[in-house]
């Protein structure tokens, strides 16, 4: 990600951006998990494990484009998504681009796409949440791994979609044998973008930055769905483009940078603080995550920091950006590894955006705590009574 700028979007948008906050509290209307379905939440667990875990381990690699490194992790998404979440559709999008590191060489870029649909919805008649991170790594130094930059967000993505799955298909399911499958005001969706070739691989610049995600936004934009479809095209369908980055590191603050998703950060904000209340966090920080519920229109300023949203923000996409501010003191340093990895604070920030997505995704009534822990509350029960 780059350096904070200055946005042209805000002088443009203004105006809306002040209504949208003003009536924030009313359209984050969607009902709110109750205190079991968070206390359902799976922990990420030993999946987090930097050396064995089974989704973060093998991203914590040099993942720079078109090397051996970067096809290894797309290579983990696709048997991840087609062995374990078999309904989820794969989608490559390939660009080339030059670099000014690498002179006249094409280098490939490629974003991956997964996806849930309802299954009686045609493409153009769903909105769709749109969770993000970046894959690939530094191009320099060399041997840069990239843990919070992007290694564990990417893990911590798969984690939310492996644990909304479930729940998903009981909603649709039920949906359907009880015929309300037609005629309901939205249908939802929910895609994640693992995108590719978000760092510089000299500076920092506008040319030099972002290209999976400014060839996927432009593409996105530029083909429409079918005439009488919901949605004019596929970015016009996206309902919340929600990007991580930098996540991993202890005691990160996170602000809230744009007021047209001031809503969705404070439903984020809230689903910390009933998790903390509840003791389901395994962090204790002095200041919450997510400590700007309170923030006031006059407090937003015109700045933001170049990530793979931009491309799409300024095309009207609506932005929950997720990142620390300051970075972690490792961004961009070979420290940036698993060993200087909080997992304590990854596993928190992982029960906390797949609680978001599951109440973005209404699925209050189909979370249910997992087998595992069923087992384990009936072999107590029999234990308490053989005593």
């Amino acid at each position: 990600m780059g350096y904070i700028k200055e946005s042209f979007r805000w002088a443009r948008v203004g105006t809306i951006a002040l209504l949208v906050f003003l009536l924030s509290a009313h359209v984050f209307a969607y009902e709110e998990l109750s205190d079991d379905a968070l206390r359902y939440i799976p922990s990420g667990g030993s999946d987090f494990d930097i050396k064995t875990g089974s989704l973060l381990s093998p991203i914590l690699i040099p993942r720079v484009p078109g090397t051996p490194g970067s096809i290894a992790v797309q290579h983990h998404f696709v048997d991840f998504f087609s062995r374990q979440l078999p309904e989820w559709s794969i989608e490559w999008h390939n660009t080339t681009a030059k670099t000014p590191a690498t002179g006249d060489t094409d280098i490939p870029f490629k974003n991956l796409i997964i996806g849930r649909d309802p299954p009686w919805v045609r493409p153009g008649d769903v909105s769709r949440l749109t969770l993000v991170a970046h894959y690939d790594s530094l191009y320099r130094p060399e041997g840069f791994i990239g843990a919070t930059d992007s290694a564990a967000p990417c893990a911590v993505l798969m984690h939310v979609a492996r644990s909304i799955d479930e729940a998903l298909t009981k909603k649709w399911e039920t949906m359907e044998e009880l015929g309300d499958a037609l005629g309901i005001d939205e249908e939802k969706g929910v895609q994640i973008l693992f995108l590719d070739g978000e760092e510089a691989w000299v500076s920092w610049t506008d040319a030099d930055s972002l290209y999976g995600a400014r060839a996927l936004a432009e593409s996105w934009d530029s083909e429409p769905y079918a005439s009488e479809s919901e949605y004019r095209t596929r970015l016009d369908s996206i309902s919340l483009f929600l990007l991580i980055d930098l996540l991993g590191a202890a005691d990160p603050h996170v602000p809230s940078y744009f007021p047209s998703t001031h809503w969705a950060y404070q439903g984020m904000s809230k689903i910390e603080e009933r998790m903390r209340k509840l003791g389901l966090l395994k962090t204790n920080p002095k200041n919450p995550f997510l400590p700007e519920s309170d923030k006031k229109e006059s407090q937003f300023t015109r700045a933001y920091i170049g990530d793979d949203h931009v491309p799409f923000m300024v095309r009207g996409v609506d932005v929950l950006h997720i990142i620390p501010s300051p970075f972690p003191p490792t961004w961009h340093t070979m420290d940036d590894d698993g060993e200087h990895l909080d997992i304590d604070s990854l596993d928190d920030w992982a029960k906390i955006i797949t609680a978001f997505a599951a109440e973005w995704m209404e699925l209050g009534d189909f979370i249910r705590k997992p087998p595992v822990e069923d087992k384990k509350k009936q072999a107590s029960i029999r234990l308490r009574s053989e005593l």
